[in-house]
C-alpha cells in the first residue's frame, strides 16, 4: 500500500495547529520530554510540564535551557491530588504522558517503584483527564518492549499479545492495558455525549539523540566511556534493536495528537514507531559505528559480567503509522547516530546547546516535508 499523501500542502505550516494550543506534558525534565517540550514551545504551543527534578546530572532539561519555555511544575505522578490539581487548573486540550521509570535494569532493582510509576502513574494521569473537561486528545507513551517476547525474528505488530519478561516491560504492558480500559470504559465513541476525549498509545523504544545521560543505555554509556578514555563494556552485543532518533519518535507522538484532535476516535488506538526492518542494527554495530565516528581512543569490549535477561531480537512493524498517519523515519540509523554524535561533540566544545538543539529541530523539519 502506498504511503499516505502529505496532509499539509507545501504552502501550509505543518505546525500551525500547535500555535496557542495548551499541552500538558508529563516527564518534561527527562530526555525525550525535554526534546518534545522545546519543540512544542518553539512552534507556539503553551506547555505545562509536570515531572520530578531531572533524573541525571548533566541532563537535557538544563543543558538546553528549557525551563523558560514552559510552565515548569515539579511533582510526582504517584501523587494523585497534586497531579489532578496541576492538570485541571491548566485546562489543556492535549495531554502527552511521558513520565515513567524507563530503565530495564533498574526495574530489577526496584520492581515496586517501577510498577507504581508506570502502572498507577498512568492510571492517575487518565483519571485526572477524566476529571478535566477541556481535554480532547491524550497520547500515552509506552515502549516497543510491551510485547510478549516470542523470541522470533519478525517485527511485532500492534495486534500481537502484550507481555513482559522483566518488571519494566511488564509494567509497560500493564500501562497499555490501563489505557485500553480507560478508553473503553470512559472515552469510547459510544460515550461521546459524556466526554470529548480521544486516547491513543504510542510504542517506541531504543531512541537515541543528544541530551541523554541515563545509566545503562548504550549511547550514554558510550559517550561517558569515550570521554573518559576507557573501553566501554557492552552487554548483549549481538542483540538487535529498532534504533531511531528522538525527533523521529517525537514527530510520531505529535502526529498522533494532531489526528486525535482532527478526527477523534478514528485514531484512538495504539501505534508502533520504529525504523524499517533493515535499519534494526545490532548493539555491536551501533557501538562500532559510534566509536569509529568519535575518533581516536574510543573503544568498547563485551561485558563479561552476568546481566539480567533481555530480548535477543526486537523489531516493530510501523505499517499502521505509515499508512494511517503518513509517518516514516526521516533519519536512518547511521544519520541518527551522526546527529547524536554531533550534539555531544558540540556540548564538549562549549557550544550553546539550546541553539544547537533548536538548530537540529529546524534541520529535521526541513529534511523531507512530504514524508
Amino acid at each position: 500500500m502506498e504511503d499516505m499523501v502529505n496532509p499539509h500542502p507545501a504552502n501550509q505550516d505543518p505546525f500551525a495547529c500547535w500555535r496557542g494550543r495548551r499541552v500538558f506534558l508529563t516527564g518534561h525534565t527527562g530526555f525525550k520530554g525535554g526534546w518534545l517540550a522545546l519543540w512544542l514551545a518553539a512552534r507556539g504551543a503553551v506547555v505545562r510540564g509536570f515531572a520530578l527534578d531531572p533524573p541525571t546530572q548533566p541532563n537535557m532539561f538544563t543543558a538546553a535551557s528549557i525551563a523558560g519555555d514552559l510552565d515548569d511544575v515539579r511533582g510526582d505522578i504517584r501523587d494523585y491530588p497534586r497531579l489532578e490539581s496541576a492538570l485541571r487548573d491548566f485546562a489543556p486540550e492535549v495531554v502527552v504522558h511521558l513520565a515513567a521509570q524507563p530503565l530495564v535494569r533498574h526495574s530489577y532493582t526496584d520492581p515496586l517503584g517501577t510498577y507504581a510509576i508506570n502502572v498507577m502513574g498512568t492510571a492517575h494521569v487518565l483519571e485526572a483527564v477524566r476529571k478535566t473537561s477541556s481535554v480532547r486528545a491524550v497520547v500515552c507513551i509506552t515502549t516497543d518492549k510491551c510485547y510478549q517476547d516470542q523470541d522470533w525474528e519478525w517485527p511485532y505488530r500492534e495486534t500481537d499479545p502484550l507481555g513482559g519478561y522483566d518488571p519494566y516491560a511488564s509494567s509497560k504492558a500493564c500501562a497499555e492495558l490501563v489505557a485500553a480500559a480507560f478508553r473503553s470504559s470512559y472515552f469510547a465513541s459510544d460515550r461521546s455525549g459524556e466526554h470529548s476525549v480521544a486516547l491513543a498509545t504510542a510504542r517506541a523504544g531504543n531512541v537515541v539523540g543528544g541530551g541523554d545521560w541515563s545509566p545503562d543505555r548504550l549511547v550514554p554509556d558510550l559517550v561517558r566511556g569515550f570521554e573518559g578514555g576507557e573501553p566501554v563494556p557492552i552487554r548483549n552485543p549481538k542483540a538487535i534493536r529498532p534504533w531511531q532518533h528522538v525527533l523521529d519518535a517525537s514527530r510520531g507522538y505529535l502526529l498522533v495528537a494532531e489526528r486525535l484532535l482532527e478526527n477523534g476516535q478514528s485514531y484512538a488506538r495504539s501505534f508502533n514507531f520504529g525504523p524499517p526492518e533493515t535499519e534494526a542494527w545490532s548493539v555491536e554495530r551501533i557501538a562500532a559505528r559510534f566509536a569509529q565516528r568519535w575518533g581516536p581512543g574510543a573503544s568498547w569490549i563485551p561485558d563479561p559480567s552476568a546481566n539480567p535477561h533481555e530480548s535477543r531480537v526486537l523489531r516493530v512493524d510501523s505499517s499502521r503509522a505509515r499508512i494511517e498517519l503518513g509517518w516514516k523515519p526521516r533519519l536512518n540509523t547511521e544519520a541518527a547516530l551522526d546527529w547524536t554524535l554531533d550534539w555531544y561533540r558540540a556540548r564538549r566544545d562549549g557550544a550553546n546547546m539550546r541553539q544547537k538543539t533548536l538548530a537540529q529541530i529546524d534541520a529535521f523539519e526541513k529534511l523531507n516535508c512530504s514524508g
